[in-house]
């Protein structure tokens, strides 16, 4: 009885990280609506960051609950399903039909709203090593880097021509096969894979801080590439890797 106590108390840890994920989406909207999407991507970037820890601490702490996923959810469609959105209309679409631009920016609220609602009824108790499907903020993540990249080498927000036909695929991505790695755990004690997988992502987000979007893009639309290969070239490679680290 006092351990499910200390457990309620403790619950509100990760909950309270993804009221900050939402907080900071929703912080993000607003500079895009006073015309500031550089600082909305980046706090969209920082939102990114406590989506990773809510889930993974609450795991940790041996807490996880189907509120939290829900929660979680909910946070990520203000954080990288709306924002990303409204960046895309502010920033890209400007030319277009308003109709035929509207729509393009509605890709990532339309795929990432269905990736979220499906990776909730098809959540198990023991998680899989991969996602089917790009993650919402992976999504969220590549085209603000795209903009924080063109910003920082060019001086403007990169070119819509490029822009919207990436932006367009990533959407149909979401809801693809696509099988894409998780972020390691936040621990150094389960694995040198997780180990070295651990330290790429803090030279990742080191590198993201020191040198903004010129380090970012390439290196997420490294993994985006890298993971599509591999599973095309092999379908069922976590499987593999899975059964491997059982016999062992």
């Amino acid at each position: 009885m006092k351990m499910n106590q200390k457990g309620k108390k403790r619950r509100f840890i990760p909950n309270l990280i993804t009221v900050i994920n939402m907080f900071l989406g929703f912080m993000g909207i607003v500079m895009m609506i006073k015309g500031d999407p550089i600082r909305g991507g980046w706090l969209i970037l920082f939102a990114g960051l406590c989506d990773v820890a809510d889930g993974k601490l609450a795991r940790m702490l041996g807490i996880p609950s189907k509120f939290g996923v829900e929660f979680d959810s909910f946070a990520d469609t203000v954080s990288f399903c709306a924002a990303p959105s409204l960046l895309i209309y502010t920033v890209y679409v400007e030319g277009l039909p308003p109709l035929f631009g509207g729509l393009i920016a509605f890709t990532p609220l339309l795929f990432g709203t269905i990736r979220l609602a499906r990776f909730n009824i098809i959540q198990e108790d023991d998680p899989k090593s991969f996602f089917t499907g790009l993650p919402t903020p992976v999504n969220a993540i590549i085209i603000v880097s795209y903009m924080l990249f063109n910003h920082q080498i060019f001086g403007d927000m990169g070119d819509p021509r490029i822009a919207l036909p990436m932006i367009v695929a990533l959407g149909f991505m979401m809801v693809s096969p696509v099988r894409f790695s998780k972020f390691p755990l936040l621990s150094f004690k389960k694995g040198k894979s997780n180990t070295l997988q651990l330290i790429g992502v803090v030279v990742v987000i080191t590198s993201a801080i020191l040198w903004k979007g010129i380090v970012l893009f390439p290196l997420m639309s490294f993994y985006i590439v890298w993971s599509t290969v591999k599973w095309m070239i092999d379908h069922d490679r976590f499987e593999e890797e899975v059964t491997i680290q059982n016999n062992d």
